[in-house]
């Protein structure tokens, strides 16, 4: 690591001040990008500042909605995110853009053999056939949607509130020769109406808030059919974390207005709803591996990367991506899979 001048500026800095000197291109780590994030986010270097930190997450998560309010700063808190450039995205993610954790199913398994066999298992599990019709809430750029018609010959609709994966995944229904019977809006999912076989969220619920969660289940409730699947996909938080200053930082960086739920919260919700839980799984390590092999594609492409995002959001998204490998790992942060049938 260097920076700051003289490395006895590096003991007073907590990991919220850290990561921001990072990104600004204050602080430079000369070597392994792990091994730095580690050194500042010791237990240790954990003082009043940090905890502080971890409460101004909480304010400003609070204070946005309800000065902006709910559907205004959701739709600019994922547009933020998701609409920064699908050239970038494309640089670190697999062929299909799947932004969520993959399946290693060997450990030689690449990234793109991962991604592929985390949509099968997902369209396994919700027992996908010829003609069913699919609701993919928070579709991303469509490849999960897109292999359910190739694959399984599903149709149906996703929705994002994301101006650039509306028009990736547009343009891929129709190179695939899919548009005839899958589609997607730019809308927010408390819109939607209709009658769906299955549906799924992967990825999105982190979006939502714990706030908004018994809607969110009662709103997909709504629009499955009697005897229907929903698969529900994300990253999640035990009970004995809380907020600190990398969440400040995902909050004013990364992820504004994310927060993440706990597991049980997630299946109370659910079930206060009208769902019965058919299967609860961990995908935490497969989470972790993914976030290294993204790591690896933002560091390989490192040029490109600062071409189309500048200097300053690649790192931001290199901390973010190498700090969420190793939250994953030590598991202060989680992720689950959750499939609930709607009873007939």
């Amino acid at each position: 690591m260097a920076g700051q001048g003289e490395p006895s500026a590096l003991v007073g800095m907590d990991p919220y001040a850290a990561a921001v000197a990072f990104v600004k291109g204050d602080l430079q780590v000369l070597g392994d990008i792990y091994s730095a994030i580690r050194f500042f986010t010791a237990e240790g270097r954990w003082n009043v500042r940090g905890w502080l930190r971890g409460a101004t997450a909480w304010l400003i998560r609070s204070i946005v909605y309800a000065i902006r309010g709910d559907r205004r700063a959701t739709a600019h808190d994922i547009q933020f995110h998701y609409d920064l450039s699908n050239e970038f995205y494309g640089l670190f993610l697999d062929s299909r853009m799947q932004y969520s954790a993959a399946y290693f199913v060997t450990p030689d398994c690449s990234l793109e053999e991962a991604q592929a066999a985390k949509l099968h298992r997902i369209c396994s599990r919700l027992h996908l056939h010829a003609g069913d019709r699919l609701l993919d809430i928070g579709c991303g750029w469509g490849g999960l949607l897109s292999f359910a018609g190739e694959y399984f010959g599903a149709g149906g609709l996703g929705c994002t509130l994301s101006r650039r994966q509306l028009e990736f995944a547009t343009a891929r229904f129709r190179d695939l020769g899919l548009d005839d019977r899958i589609s997607v809006c730019q809308t927010d999912y408390r819109d939607l109406t209709g009658a769906f076989d299955r549906v799924s969220s992967i990825g999105m619920f982190e979006h939502v808030g714990h706030s908004r969660l018994r809607g969110y289940f009662r709103k997909v409730y709504s629009l499955l059919v009697p005897g229907g699947l929903f698969l529900n996909r994300g990253v999640v938080r035990p009970q004995t974390v809380h907020d600190g200053p990398e969440t400040l930082f995902l909050q004013t960086r990364v992820f504004p207005g994310g927060e993440l739920i706990h597991p049980s919260d997630v299946v109370r919700e659910a079930e206060e709803a009208g769902f019965a839980l058919v299967s609860a799984e961990s995908e935490t390590l497969d989470y972790a591996r993914t976030c290294r092999e993204w790591v690896r594609g933002l560091q390989k492409d490192k040029a490109a990367c600062e071409r189309e995002v500048g200097p300053c959001q690649f790192r931001t998204w290199l901390l973010y991506l190498a700090g969420s490998a190793l939250s994953f790992e030590a598991g202060r942060t989680g992720a689950m899979e959750f499939v609930f049938r709607k009873p007939r």
